[in-house]
C-alpha cells in the first residue's frame, strides 16, 4: 500500500514546538540580561519570568508527546539509539559550556589582575575574599550528590537487569531527595558567603560555575522526579527506558561536574 509503513523510522509531522521553544528561550535570555543589566532602569525580572514561562511549556508539550510516542510504538530500536545518540550530543554541548567557565576560573587564578599587570600579576584570591572551607559544607554537598547518583545507578540496575520496579521507586525516590537536599544546602551556603558577585572576578567566577551547576541539579532533580511519576504511572520496561537512561546520563554528569568544581574552585582555587 502506498501509505503503509514499511521501516524502523519514525519520520515525524510538522510541529510548532521548535520554533515556540527558540522564541521562549530567547525571550527568557533577553529577560536576564535586561535584569542584570545595570544600563537598565527598575531591572524588573517580568521579561524573564514570561520566557521561562514560556521554555517550561514548551519542555512540557514536547516531552509529553515525546511519550506519546513511545507508548505508541514509535519508538523502535533504530529510533531509541537516535534518541540516545542525541542526548549524547547534548552532554556534550554541557560540557563545553562548563568548560568557558572552568577557563575563567582557572586564568583568573593562575594570572590574578594586579595594579601592575600585566607586568607583575596580581593575588588569587583577590586581597578582602574570605574563601569557603572546602572541608564543611563543600564536602557534604559532594558526599550528598555522591550518593543520590549511587541512588539513580541502584534505580538504573533494578530496571534493566532485575524488573524490580520496587526498588527502582526507592531508588529514584532517595536520588531526588537527596538532589533537593543538595541544592537547600547550596543555598544555605550562598547566604553565608563573605562575598558578592559583583565588584571582584572571584565572586564573578565561583557564582557562575557554581551557580549553573546548581541549576543543573534543580532541572537535574525535576528530571528524575518526572521519570518517577513515570514509574509509578506503569511506564519504562527493561528493553525500552530510553527517558529514565537519559535522566541518570545526565545525573551522572551533573556528578562529575560538581567533582571537577570541588577540586578546582573550592579547593585549588581557594
Amino acid at each position: 500500500m502506498a501509505h503503509e509503513k514499511n521501516h524502523d523510522y519514525h519520520i515525524l509531522s510538522p510541529s510548532l514546538w521548535p520554533f515556540l521553544g527558540a522564541l521562549a528561550g530567547f525571550t527568557m535570555l533577553f529577560g536576564m540580561v535586561l535584569m542584570i543589566s545595570p544600563e537598565v532602569d527598575n531591572n524588573q525580572p517580568w521579561v524573564f519570568l514570561a520566557g521561562l514561562v514560556g521554555v517550561l511549556y514548551v519542555m512540557f508539550g514536547w516531552w509529553s508527546e515525546v511519550i506519546a510516542e513511545s507508548k505508541a510504538g514509535d519508538h523502535t530500536p533504530v529510533v531509541r539509539i537516535g534518541l540516545r545518540y542525541g542526548f549524547i550530543m547534548f552532554i556534550m554541548s554541557e560540557v563545553m559550556f562548563f568548560a568557558a567557565w572552568f577557563w575563567a576560573f582557572f586564568k583568573n587564578a593562575m594570572y590574578p589582575m594586579g595594579p601592575l599587570s600585566p607586568i607583575k600579576d596580581g593575588v588569587w584570591p583577590p586581597v578582602g575574599i574570605e574563601t569557603f572551607d572546602p572541608w564543611h559544607l563543600p564536602l557534604i554537598n559532594t558526599l550528598i550528590l555522591l550518593l543520590s547518583g549511587c541512588a539513580a545507578t541502584w534505580a538504573h540496575h533494578a530496571l534493566v537487569h532485575e524488573n524490580n520496579r520496587s526498588d527502582m521507586k526507592w531508588g529514584l525516590t532517595i536520588a531526588i531527595v537527596l538532589g533537593a537536599l543538595f541544592t537547600a544546602f547550596q543555598a544555605y551556603e550562598y547566604s553565608h558567603a563573605a562575598f558578592g558577585f559583583s565588584g571582584n572576578i572571584y565572586g564573578a567566577t565561583f557564582f557562575m560555575a557554581t551557580g549553573f551547576h546548581g541549576f543543573h541539579v534543580i532541572i537535574g532533580t525535576i528530571f528524575l522526579f518526572v521519570c518517577l511519576l513515570r514509574t509509578l504511572q506503569g511506564d519504562f520496561t527493561p528493553e525500552q527506558h530510553v527517558g529514565f537512561e537519559a535522566a541518570a546520563w545526565y545525573w551522572h554528569f551533573v556528578d562529575v561536574i560538581w567533582l571537577f568544581l570541588f577540586a578546582a574552585v573550592y579547593i585549588w582555587g581557594g
